[in-house]
């Protein structure tokens, strides 16, 4: 296969690509990622942190995504005036602070895994209406969806649904030619990870765990995102993608 067949095979060119939580962190790196790789990416927050309407072929819609009603306003008005949706990718979500599992509230549960799973699953569900065969559903899950992690249980939970979800959702939707998959990150430096990233000892630690010995930043999921999203895993569904540095493999 020549240089020319492997770019096209990336290539999002012509491709529409909506990324809910697409404001800051991840979500952001991945707006601007299918961006560069030629898709025209609306971005969805609440809260904007960071100018990327000024990024090259992303712009950026407020909206609140558990507003439902407005989130399939949204995407009626995508579908009408781009043609269809093609790409995605729900990488909105919250984390708690940590309390033991004696300690957790119900409520505090409960908005968890609404958030990070019963939202994800409600966009699915109204974005997909405008989606075409050949359509790519991303979700973002956690290296927490596999591992035990401590204090959390809400969102060890809530990721671990997702990741079965995604699975399900991929029987589902393959009935129409549309792909699902999940991307699982390990620790990587954003606004839910600041306190541990500036506590010496949790930063230190955190390195340790990887392989490569560092923390990841939200860059390092645009390939795998990208990939996901082209033409390069046409055949590819149902599948969870480990990006944590080695975390999850890693021995002693």
């Amino acid at each position: 296969m020549g240089v020319n067949s492997m770019v096209e095979l990336f290539s999002l060119e012509g491709k529409v690509a909506l990324v809910a939580g697409g404001s800051r962190g991840i979500g952001r790196a991945i707006a601007i990622g299918l961006g560069q790789a030629g898709a025209s990416v609306i971005a969805i927050g609440r809260t904007p942190t960071q100018a990327i309407d000024e990024v090259d072929r992303v712009s950026y819609r407020s909206i609140d995504i558990t507003d439902q009603a407005g989130f399939k306003g949204l995407c009626s008005d995508i579908s009408n005036k781009h043609g269809q949706i093609d790409i995605y990718v729900h990488a909105a979500g919250i984390s708690l602070p940590a309390m033991e599992s004696s300690q957790a509230e119900a409520d505090r549960f409960a908005t968890t895994v609404n958030t990070n799973l019963v939202a994800p699953f409600q966009c699915v569900g109204s974005v997909t209406p405008y989606m075409k065969p050949s359509g790519s559903v991303i979700l973002i899950s956690s290296i927490n969806a596999t591992l035990g992690f401590p204090d959390n249980p809400g969102y060890v939970a809530a990721k671990g649904g997702l990741t079965a979800m995604t699975r399900a959702l991929a029987v589902d939707l393959g009935k129409r030619q549309i792909r699902v998959n999940s991307i699982a990150p390990g620790y990587v430096h954003t606004k839910m990870t600041e306190l541990s990233y500036q506590d010496p000892d949790t930063h230190k630690e955190r390195m340790r765990r990887t392989i490569l010995g560092r923390w990841g930043e939200p860059e390092d999921l645009a390939g795998a995102a990208i990939f996901l999203a082209s033409k390069a895993s046409a055949y590819v569904t149902g599948q969870e993608i480990l990006v944590d540095g080695g975390w999850s493999v890693k021995g002693l």
